[in-house]
């Protein structure tokens, strides 16, 4: 999804381009009512560039002659409203017919070219439905070592603001792994289980926590979610969408936190990927002192 920000827009496109060794990908760009004029020329110079090629394979011509190969891997689609995550991601996956897909924000960058083949032949194992990657800040903090249920009351980012080489307990943020959850922000999966558990929620959960809620309907379905840190990208977090820095936002952000209690209830305190005399406190996997459980588990 994307609206204006051309500043982010443009590298994350050119950096998925440049670093990308996985050969068979498209990039599905989704604008929701951009409205800045450097972004729409941007947008409809790509347009442009898959009209070239559509025109010159009508022809019977050899469109590498008219324009290169990376622009055939980038489409734009239109979908008008209000911003709705939710809605702009399904509307995405509906436009598309590949057998993987991959929900993308729009402030990402790439690092090394082999972070679509590492989640996608986790994406391919038939056990496995979300796969997560580790996502950086700009100053090379974590951003996303996947998700904790019930720090914060629903969900945080594990090992968040720690340094980018930081091992862990246990070593376990330079692991893979299950997890219950992990972001939206950077997904792959199976286009088939995106649609058999309904996609995201696009009714309660139109921003905050819809990737968590949809994370455990994968799992619900027998589905294990999985995270790697050999998948690595920097993330400008919230660059393009903002903060809830209004009572609208916060309303709805609050609406959010109740449906996703109301829902999944205990399993937000009870996370089986989260070792119960863990932490909820902070997201370091920490021990909980005092013990969340009474007497703590031998």
């Amino acid at each position: 999804p994307t609206r204006n920000r051309l500043e982010v827009l443009q590298p994350c496109v050119e950096s998925l381009l440049a670093r990308t060794a996985y050969p068979n990908f498209e990039i599905l760009i989704v604008d929701n009512d951009s409205d800045d004029p450097a972004t729409l020329a941007y947008l409809e110079q790509i347009s442009d560039l898959k009209s070239q090629i559509s025109d010159s394979r009508s022809e019977g011509s050899d469109s590498r002659s008219e324009v290169s190969a990376p622009s055939r891997r980038v489409r734009v689609v239109r979908f008008p409203g209000e911003f709705n995550f939710s809605a702009i991601n399904n509307f995405g996956v509906a436009q598309t017919e590949a057998p993987i897909v991959g929900l993308l924000n729009n402030d990402l960058e790439v690092i090394h070219d082999d972070w679509l083949d590492e989640m996608v032949s986790h994406a391919l194992r038939p056990e496995i439905g979300c796969v997560g990657a580790k996502l950086y800040y700009p100053d090379d903090r974590i951003q996303h070592a996947g998700v904790i249920l019930g720090i914060g009351g629903v969900a945080a980012h594990a090992w968040q603001t720690h340094p980018r080489g930081a091992a862990g307990q246990a070593h376990r943020n330079l692991l893979q792994q299950n997890l219950s959850a992990v972001t939206a922000a950077c997904l792959v999966m199976r286009r088939e289980i995106y649609l058999q558990v309904g996609g995201l929620n696009a009714d309660e959960l139109k921003v905050a926590f819809n990737d968590v809620d949809f994370c455990l309907k994968v799992r619900a379905a027998g589905f294990r979610n999985f995270w790697t840190p050999y998948a690595e990208l920097y993330h400008h977090e919230s660059v393009s969408r903002g903060k809830e820095d209004t009572l609208e936002k916060r309303d709805r952000f609050r609406s959010e936190v109740e449906y996703m209690v109301k829902t999944w209830g205990d399993l937000l305190t009870n996370d089986p990927a989260y070792n119960p005399n863990l932490t909820l406190t902070i997201n370091d996997f920490t021990l909980a002192l005092p013990p969340r459980e009474w007497p703590p588990l031998q």
